[in-house]
């Protein structure tokens, strides 16, 4: 390894500095044993509760420190950030408490219980600006706003300060590990930008070198992965958004650099499969995790053969989910089990050809959820959107069956990504 790379690695000692000044500062949140997802797993699954911080989110970490490690005569001048939500409100709480103003930078797209959140805890000391429809096109304009302004940008993930921040959750992970006797075999982690993942897993691989750790993007927007692949971070050409707080176009050369040397595997997980651990936290543990949040415990499933008999840890990330998205949540994750489905289907325009229908094409315990039709004039058949709930997700096959003698032409809108979001 060359010196110049070197230099960009994070360490032991530079997590630890970060550990020392956080410590009286933020919350130590707890490593929490649970029951549900060990027995799921036939392992010992341990949760690192960070949607408990401060600002319900390990976001704060990163930015205190980086903030903190800036010259006060420079910081006093005002900082800027680009966030999705969860560094926006770390730098506000941080800027509020030190009394620093700070220009946040965030997509259009961001929630907005999130937006409201930045401004709660910022108070006076914040300036919001909405721009762009994703992270990346928000940070653009709040790096060309810092040099225009002679500002001090704090990153989101791409700083060695922000990372070091980060990584102070797997001190003490290591440290309530080390109380309970426990020997860490699995460590699962998200990836965003990155900044998470590269100061977890630099500070686990100098302290436990044998623990494995997971990095989880989900598979609308692993750009991470996508890096691994080409040998360099990499835009993506496309993007799935609604994993807010981990959907980044283009991870950095530092997460990269980091991530490469100290992460042992990447496993990406399907939004739908979000939704559906989303609900499942919370109905079965009483966690408010957001998609980003959840990331790690979707990604048990991936790993659930080698995981027997395993010590497993997964960090929480964040708990701020806006109630306002649940209804979308719980369909995705609907969608995604098979338990609802859409089709357009050509209807006979004749009396009794929805009774037909009902009785014939349907399993007798599936339900119609959704139904739009508009008779057309002077034709023989109509197209039809309709939505089914399976009363048993088994009986999918030989409901397709009966659909396509129905209709030999229908259109499963599962198969057509475009047509579901214009119809559904």
């Amino acid at each position: 390894m060359d010196i110049l790379t070197e230099k960009k690695l994070l360490d032991k000692n530079s997590v630890e500095m970060a550990y020392k000044v956080l410590q009286p500062i933020i919350t130590q949140t707890p490593l929490q044993y649970d029951a549900y997802l060990s027995q799921k797993y036939h392992c010992q699954v341990y949760l690192k509760r960070e949607d408990l911080q401060i600002v319900r989110s390990f976001k704060l970490r990163g930015a205190y420190y980086a903030i903190a490690q800036t010259p006060e005569e420079v910081r006093k001048k005002g900082v800027v950030c680009a966030s999705a939500g969860n560094h926006a409100q770390g730098v506000a709480w941080t800027c509020h408490q030190m009394q620093v103003p700070a220009i946040i930078f965030m997509p259009t797209t961001t929630p907005k219980q999130k937006i409201e959140q930045v401004r709660f805890f910022g108070k006076k000391q914040v300036t919001i600006k909405l721009i762009g429809d994703t992270f990346d096109a928000a940070a653009a304009a709040a790096q060309e706003y810092c040099q225009q302004n002679n500002l001090t940008f704090i990153a989101p993930f791409n700083d060695l300060k922000t990372m070091a921040g980060q990584g102070t959750i797997a001190v003490e992970i290591f440290k309530a590990a080390k109380k309970a006797e426990l020997e860490v075999d699995y460590l699962f982690s998200a990836i965003g930008g990155g900044g998470l993942i590269s100061g977890v897993a630099a500070y686990t691989k100098a302290v436990s070198p044998q623990t494995k750790v997971i990095g989880v993007e989900p598979t609308g927007a692993a750009s991470m992965a996508a890096a691994f692949e080409l040998g360099h971070p990499v835009t993506l050409a496309t993007m799935e958004k609604f994993v807010d707080g981990a959907a980044v176009k283009t991870v950095g050369e530092l997460t990269y650099l980091n991530a490469k040397n100290y992460v042992d595997q990447l496993t990406t997980v399907a939004e739908g499969h979000v939704c559906t651990t989303i609900l499942e936290l919370y109905s079965k543990e009483a966690i408010v995790a957001e998609p980003a949040g959840a990331l790690s415990v979707s990604a048990l499933d991936n790993f659930k053969d080698e995981l027997v008999g395993k010590t497993v840890v997964c960090v929480i990330s964040g708990g701020n989910n806006d109630i306002g998205r649940m209804q979308e949540i719980k369909e995705r994750s609907l969608v995604y089990e098979g338990e609802q489905r859409y089709f357009v289907v050509n209807f006979p325009q004749r009396p009794g050809a929805l009774k037909e229908f009902v009785n014939q094409i349907l399993n007798p315990d599936d339900d119609i959820t959704k139904f739009e039709y508009t008779k057309k004039v002077n034709r023989g058949k109509g197209p039809v959107l309709i939505g089914v709930r399976l009363g048993n997700r088994n009986n999918t096959a030989s409901l397709q069956a009966r659909l396509h003698e129905f209709d030999p032409h229908y259109i499963d809108l599962k198969e057509n990504q475009m047509l579901y979001e214009m119809m559904v």
